[in-house]
Protein backbone atom coordinates (compact mmCIF):
# COMPACT_ATOMS: atom_id res chain seq x y z
CA UNK A 1 0.00 0.00 0.00
CA UNK A 2 1.33 3.26 -0.90
CA UNK A 3 0.62 5.26 2.75
CA UNK A 4 1.35 8.88 1.15
CA UNK A 5 -0.99 8.57 -1.45
CA UNK A 6 -3.60 6.83 0.69
CA UNK A 7 -3.32 9.49 3.44
CA UNK A 8 -3.87 12.41 0.52
CA UNK A 9 -6.83 10.40 -0.23
CA UNK A 10 -8.61 10.57 3.51
CA UNK A 11 -7.53 13.71 4.25
CA UNK A 12 -9.38 15.21 0.92
CA UNK A 13 -12.65 12.63 1.96
CA UNK A 14 -12.46 14.61 5.29
CA UNK A 15 -12.18 17.90 3.59
CA UNK A 16 -15.94 19.46 3.77
CA UNK A 17 -17.25 21.44 1.49
CA UNK A 18 -16.54 24.54 3.60
CA UNK A 19 -13.01 24.03 3.77
CA UNK A 20 -12.97 22.44 7.40
CA UNK A 21 -10.81 19.26 7.81
CA UNK A 22 -12.75 16.98 9.86
CA UNK A 23 -10.53 15.21 12.78
CA UNK A 24 -11.99 12.12 12.34
CA UNK A 25 -15.08 10.86 10.71
CA UNK A 26 -15.70 7.76 12.48
CA UNK A 27 -15.54 9.06 16.35
CA UNK A 28 -18.56 11.00 17.40
CA UNK A 29 -16.98 13.63 19.43
CA UNK A 30 -13.96 14.43 16.84
CA UNK A 31 -16.51 15.18 14.37
CA UNK A 32 -15.62 18.95 14.39
CA UNK A 33 -12.71 20.85 12.99
CA UNK A 34 -9.67 22.49 15.26
CA UNK A 35 -7.85 24.99 14.44
CA UNK A 36 -4.84 23.01 16.13
CA UNK A 37 -5.43 19.64 13.62
CA UNK A 38 -6.31 21.62 10.52
CA UNK A 39 -3.31 24.04 10.82
CA UNK A 40 -1.18 20.84 10.55
CA UNK A 41 -3.53 19.41 8.40
CA UNK A 42 -3.44 22.23 6.04
CA UNK A 43 0.64 22.30 6.16
CA UNK A 44 0.98 19.09 4.92
CA UNK A 45 -0.88 19.51 2.05
CA UNK A 46 1.17 22.75 1.33
CA UNK A 47 3.88 20.57 1.29
CA UNK A 48 2.81 17.76 -0.56
CA UNK A 49 1.96 20.32 -3.32
CA UNK A 50 -2.09 20.82 -2.86
CA UNK A 51 -1.85 24.31 -1.81
CA UNK A 52 -5.62 24.67 -3.08
CA UNK A 53 -6.95 22.01 -0.24
CA UNK A 54 -4.29 24.30 2.20
CA UNK A 55 -6.08 27.55 0.78
CA UNK A 56 -10.03 26.38 1.58
CA UNK A 57 -9.01 25.78 5.32
CA UNK A 58 -7.48 29.01 5.70
CA UNK A 59 -10.64 30.74 4.23
CA UNK A 60 -12.70 29.12 6.37
CA UNK A 61 -10.26 29.26 9.77
CA UNK A 62 -10.42 33.32 8.80
CA UNK A 63 -14.27 33.16 8.68
CA UNK A 64 -15.03 31.45 11.68
CA UNK A 65 -12.16 34.36 13.57
CA UNK A 66 -14.16 36.89 11.24
CA UNK A 67 -17.15 35.81 12.44
CA UNK A 68 -16.58 36.16 16.41
CA UNK A 69 -14.88 39.64 16.11
CA UNK A 70 -16.78 40.90 18.90
CA UNK A 71 -15.76 37.72 21.39
CA UNK A 72 -11.85 38.61 20.54
CA UNK A 73 -12.08 42.56 21.43
CA UNK A 74 -14.24 42.30 24.49
CA UNK A 75 -11.48 39.20 25.65
CA UNK A 76 -8.91 41.76 24.70
CA UNK A 77 -10.75 44.27 26.32
CA UNK A 78 -11.67 42.18 29.61
CA UNK A 79 -7.77 41.11 29.66
CA UNK A 80 -6.49 44.21 29.51
CA UNK A 81 -8.81 45.68 32.06
CA UNK A 82 -7.68 42.80 34.21
CA UNK A 83 -10.97 41.49 34.22
CA UNK A 84 -11.91 37.75 34.33
CA UNK A 85 -13.05 36.07 31.00
CA UNK A 86 -16.59 34.74 30.70
CA UNK A 87 -17.15 31.59 28.51
CA UNK A 88 -18.33 34.33 25.75
CA UNK A 89 -15.08 35.74 26.08
CA UNK A 90 -13.29 33.00 24.54
CA UNK A 91 -12.63 31.64 20.81
CA UNK A 92 -13.61 28.15 21.26
CA UNK A 93 -11.33 25.74 19.77
CA UNK A 94 -13.17 23.39 17.83
CA UNK A 95 -16.47 24.27 15.42
CA UNK A 96 -18.73 22.54 13.66
CA UNK A 97 -17.76 22.06 9.51
CA UNK A 98 -19.61 24.82 8.66
CA UNK A 99 -18.26 27.17 11.33
CA UNK A 100 -20.74 27.27 14.06
CA UNK A 101 -20.06 26.54 17.06
CA UNK A 102 -19.75 23.24 18.76
CA UNK A 103 -22.30 22.42 21.20
CA UNK A 104 -23.65 19.22 21.32
CA UNK A 105 -21.12 18.47 24.26
CA UNK A 106 -19.39 20.46 27.08
CA UNK A 107 -15.86 20.38 26.04
CA UNK A 108 -12.53 22.33 27.43
CA UNK A 109 -12.56 24.86 25.00
CA UNK A 110 -10.11 27.92 26.22
CA UNK A 111 -6.95 26.73 24.52
CA UNK A 112 -5.02 29.08 22.86
CA UNK A 113 -1.89 26.96 20.91
CA UNK A 114 -4.21 26.11 18.38
CA UNK A 115 -4.51 29.95 17.13
CA UNK A 116 -0.73 30.38 17.34
CA UNK A 117 -0.58 27.08 15.03
CA UNK A 118 -2.69 28.63 12.37
CA UNK A 119 -0.67 31.98 12.76
CA UNK A 120 2.41 30.02 11.68
CA UNK A 121 0.69 27.60 8.89
CA UNK A 122 -0.91 30.66 7.28
CA UNK A 123 2.21 31.89 6.60
CA UNK A 124 4.08 29.09 5.57
CA UNK A 125 0.47 28.48 3.07
CA UNK A 126 1.46 32.48 1.67
CA UNK A 127 5.03 32.07 1.51
CA UNK A 128 5.08 28.61 -0.43
CA UNK A 129 2.36 29.35 -2.79
CA UNK A 130 4.08 32.90 -3.50
CA UNK A 131 0.35 34.42 -3.56
CA UNK A 132 -0.66 37.76 -1.71
CA UNK A 133 -2.77 37.22 1.47
CA UNK A 134 -6.32 38.09 0.72
CA UNK A 135 -7.61 40.84 2.97
CA UNK A 136 -9.82 38.99 5.48
CA UNK A 137 -7.77 36.51 5.88
CA UNK A 138 -4.90 39.26 7.47
CA UNK A 139 -7.98 41.12 9.18
CA UNK A 140 -8.64 37.72 10.64
CA UNK A 141 -4.87 36.81 11.68
CA UNK A 142 -4.55 40.36 12.97
CA UNK A 143 -7.27 39.32 15.21
CA UNK A 144 -5.95 36.42 16.46
CA UNK A 145 -2.48 37.42 16.68
CA UNK A 146 -3.84 40.50 19.24
CA UNK A 147 -6.07 38.01 20.90
CA UNK A 148 -3.08 35.43 21.86
CA UNK A 149 -0.32 38.85 22.26
CA UNK A 150 -3.00 39.79 25.30
CA UNK A 151 -4.09 36.46 26.69
CA UNK A 152 -0.93 34.27 26.37
CA UNK A 153 0.13 34.93 30.32
CA UNK A 154 -3.42 32.78 31.28
CA UNK A 155 -3.55 29.59 32.21
CA UNK A 156 -5.34 27.07 29.50
CA UNK A 157 -6.41 23.76 28.69
CA UNK A 158 -2.77 21.95 27.00
CA UNK A 159 -2.80 20.96 23.52
CA UNK A 160 -4.50 17.36 24.91
CA UNK A 161 -7.01 19.34 26.29
CA UNK A 162 -6.08 18.98 29.76
CA UNK A 163 -4.42 20.67 33.16
CA UNK A 164 -6.59 24.00 32.78
CA UNK A 165 -5.07 24.92 36.12
CA UNK A 166 -1.13 25.01 34.63
CA UNK A 167 0.75 27.42 31.73
CA UNK A 168 1.87 25.22 29.13
CA UNK A 169 5.36 25.19 27.50
CA UNK A 170 3.95 24.04 24.29
CA UNK A 171 1.47 26.12 24.33
CA UNK A 172 3.63 29.26 24.68
CA UNK A 173 5.67 27.81 22.17
CA UNK A 174 2.58 27.53 19.77
CA UNK A 175 2.13 31.32 20.15
CA UNK A 176 5.44 32.18 19.75
CA UNK A 177 5.41 30.61 16.64
CA UNK A 178 2.52 31.95 15.31
CA UNK A 179 3.51 35.44 16.44
CA UNK A 180 7.18 35.70 15.00
CA UNK A 181 5.86 34.02 11.49
CA UNK A 182 2.97 36.16 11.14
CA UNK A 183 5.11 39.53 11.77
CA UNK A 184 8.43 38.22 9.55
CA UNK A 185 5.48 37.62 7.05
CA UNK A 186 3.57 40.68 7.39
CA UNK A 187 5.83 43.46 9.11
CA UNK A 188 3.14 43.79 11.61
CA UNK A 189 4.67 44.49 15.30
CA UNK A 190 4.28 41.80 17.89
CA UNK A 191 7.82 41.47 18.62
CA UNK A 192 7.63 42.41 22.36
CA UNK A 193 5.29 39.79 23.00
CA UNK A 194 7.34 37.11 21.29
CA UNK A 195 10.34 37.86 22.47
CA UNK A 196 8.87 38.67 26.43
CA UNK A 197 7.36 34.78 25.60
CA UNK A 198 10.56 33.45 24.60
CA UNK A 199 12.22 34.83 27.77
CA UNK A 200 9.71 33.82 30.02
CA UNK A 201 9.96 30.33 28.67
CA UNK A 202 13.87 29.56 28.85
CA UNK A 203 13.26 31.62 33.22
CA UNK A 204 10.59 29.13 33.94
CA UNK A 205 10.18 26.06 31.36
CA UNK A 206 13.50 24.74 31.61
CA UNK A 207 14.45 22.33 34.73
CA UNK A 208 17.92 20.04 34.25
CA UNK A 209 18.89 21.46 30.95
CA UNK A 210 15.20 20.62 29.16
CA UNK A 211 12.55 21.97 28.81
CA UNK A 212 9.14 20.59 30.92
CA UNK A 213 5.28 19.81 30.26
CA UNK A 214 4.39 22.84 32.36
CA UNK A 215 5.40 25.87 34.66
CA UNK A 216 6.26 23.92 38.07
CA UNK A 217 6.25 20.61 36.73
CA UNK A 218 9.46 18.23 35.85
CA UNK A 219 8.64 15.86 33.85
CA UNK A 220 8.47 16.30 29.64
CA UNK A 221 5.38 16.10 26.91
CA UNK A 222 5.63 14.33 23.44
CA UNK A 223 4.72 18.03 22.24
CA UNK A 224 7.69 19.39 23.32
CA UNK A 225 9.01 18.89 20.11
CA UNK A 226 7.15 21.71 18.61
CA UNK A 227 9.15 23.96 20.25
CA UNK A 228 11.96 23.60 17.63
CA UNK A 229 9.81 22.08 14.93
CA UNK A 230 8.35 23.77 13.77
CA UNK A 231 7.88 26.63 16.20
CA UNK A 232 11.46 27.72 15.84
CA UNK A 233 11.92 28.98 19.43
CA UNK A 234 15.31 27.07 19.50
CA UNK A 235 17.11 25.54 16.50
CA UNK A 236 16.84 21.24 16.61
CA UNK A 237 20.69 21.52 18.03
CA UNK A 238 20.32 23.48 20.75
CA UNK A 239 21.19 22.26 24.06
CA UNK A 240 18.32 22.54 25.91
CA UNK A 241 16.64 20.90 22.93
CA UNK A 242 19.05 18.10 22.68
CA UNK A 243 17.95 17.38 26.59
CA UNK A 244 14.54 17.17 25.55
CA UNK A 245 14.41 15.24 22.96
CA UNK A 246 16.70 12.74 25.34
CA UNK A 247 14.11 13.05 27.96
CA UNK A 248 11.53 11.90 25.22
CA UNK A 249 13.41 9.17 24.63
CA UNK A 250 13.72 8.21 27.78
CA UNK A 251 10.57 8.08 29.29
CA UNK A 252 8.18 8.19 26.79
CA UNK A 253 9.52 6.16 24.33
CA UNK A 254 11.70 3.40 26.71
CA UNK A 255 10.19 0.53 24.49
CA UNK A 256 11.82 2.06 21.50
CA UNK A 257 8.30 2.35 19.32
CA UNK A 258 5.83 5.29 18.97
CA UNK A 259 6.16 8.00 21.92
CA UNK A 260 3.68 8.44 24.69
CA UNK A 261 2.59 11.75 25.37
CA UNK A 262 3.84 12.10 28.89
CA UNK A 263 4.46 9.86 31.46
CA UNK A 264 0.62 9.86 33.37
CA UNK A 265 -1.08 9.94 30.62
CA UNK A 266 -4.44 7.06 31.07
CA UNK A 267 -6.64 8.37 27.66
CA UNK A 268 -7.13 4.62 26.23
CA UNK A 269 -4.67 3.66 28.90
CA UNK A 270 -1.84 5.94 27.96
CA UNK A 271 -0.87 4.33 24.17
CA UNK A 272 1.92 5.02 21.72
CA UNK A 273 0.68 8.41 19.37
CA UNK A 274 1.15 7.83 15.65
CA UNK A 275 1.29 11.54 15.03
CA UNK A 276 4.10 12.23 17.83
CA UNK A 277 5.99 9.40 16.38
CA UNK A 278 6.05 11.10 12.76
CA UNK A 279 6.32 14.43 14.66
CA UNK A 280 10.11 12.77 16.67
CA UNK A 281 11.20 11.63 12.78
CA UNK A 282 10.40 15.03 11.74
CA UNK A 283 12.64 16.86 14.41
CA UNK A 284 15.46 14.03 13.53
CA UNK A 285 14.95 14.82 9.74
CA UNK A 286 15.91 18.56 10.37
CA UNK A 287 18.28 17.81 12.98
CA UNK A 288 20.19 15.44 9.82
CA UNK A 289 19.47 12.34 11.98
CA UNK A 290 17.93 10.60 8.53
CA UNK A 291 18.35 7.13 9.80
CA UNK A 292 16.63 7.91 13.14
CA UNK A 293 13.77 9.74 11.49
CA UNK A 294 13.24 6.82 8.86
CA UNK A 295 13.34 4.55 11.73
CA UNK A 296 10.31 6.08 13.23
CA UNK A 297 8.12 6.60 9.47
CA UNK A 298 8.90 2.63 9.49
CA UNK A 299 6.97 2.45 12.55
CA UNK A 300 4.11 4.34 11.44
CA UNK A 301 3.97 2.61 8.19
CA UNK A 302 3.65 -0.57 10.64
CA UNK A 303 0.37 0.73 12.48
CA UNK A 304 -2.09 1.63 9.16
CA UNK A 305 -5.10 -1.52 9.27
CA UNK A 306 -6.03 -2.69 5.91
CA UNK A 307 -8.14 0.33 4.79
CA UNK A 308 -5.13 1.83 4.65
CA UNK A 309 -6.10 4.40 8.21
CA UNK A 310 -3.86 5.27 10.63
CA UNK A 311 -5.23 5.67 14.63
CA UNK A 312 -4.99 8.63 17.40
CA UNK A 313 -3.13 6.17 19.33
CA UNK A 314 -1.89 2.16 19.42
CA UNK A 315 -2.58 0.46 22.49
CA UNK A 316 0.65 -1.37 22.72
CA UNK A 317 3.12 -0.83 26.03
CA UNK A 318 -0.16 1.18 27.69
CA UNK A 319 1.07 3.20 30.46
CA UNK A 320 -2.37 2.11 32.27
CA UNK A 321 -4.49 -0.20 31.06
CA UNK A 322 -7.04 -0.18 33.84
CA UNK A 323 -8.39 3.13 31.85
CA UNK A 324 -8.34 1.19 28.25
CA UNK A 325 -11.97 -0.10 28.80
CA UNK A 326 -13.16 2.80 30.59
CA UNK A 327 -12.67 4.90 27.81
CA UNK A 328 -13.94 2.52 25.43
CA UNK A 329 -17.37 2.08 26.85
CA UNK A 330 -17.14 6.02 27.18
CA UNK A 331 -16.78 6.60 23.43
CA UNK A 332 -15.74 3.75 21.45
CA UNK A 333 -12.88 2.20 19.74
CA UNK A 334 -9.32 4.38 19.15
CA UNK A 335 -10.31 7.26 16.86
CA UNK A 336 -9.52 5.88 13.41
CA UNK A 337 -8.44 7.38 10.84
CA UNK A 338 -7.48 10.17 12.40
CA UNK A 339 -6.59 13.10 10.02
CA UNK A 340 -3.66 14.64 11.93
CA UNK A 341 -1.78 11.51 11.97
CA UNK A 342 -1.77 11.20 8.55
CA UNK A 343 -0.60 14.94 8.40
CA UNK A 344 2.22 14.04 10.20
CA UNK A 345 3.02 11.27 8.12
CA UNK A 346 3.16 13.42 5.19
CA UNK A 347 4.91 16.06 6.46
CA UNK A 348 7.47 13.26 8.02
CA UNK A 349 8.07 11.78 4.24
CA UNK A 350 8.15 15.29 2.77
CA UNK A 351 11.05 16.45 5.41
CA UNK A 352 13.11 12.70 4.63
CA UNK A 353 12.48 13.77 0.71
CA UNK A 354 13.88 17.10 1.02
CA UNK A 355 17.06 15.77 2.86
Amino acid sequence: MDLFQRSLEIIKAGQDASGAFIACPNFPVYQYSWFRDGSFIAYSMDRSGHLESAARFHAWAAEAILKRREVVTSAIRHARSGLPLGSGDILHTRYTLDGGDATKEEWPNFQLDGFGTWLWALSEHVRTSGHPMPAEWGEAANLAADYLATLWERPCYDCWEEFPQSVHTYTLGAIYGGLTAFDLLTGNDHRSAAQTIRAFLFENAVTDGHFVKSFGRTDVDGSLIGLSVPYGLVPPDDPRMLATIHEIEKTLRAGGGGVHRYAADTYYGGGEWVLLTAWLGWYYAELGEIQKADALRVWVEAQVNPQGWLPEQVPDHLIDPSYFPTWQERWGEIATPLLWSHAKYLILECALAST
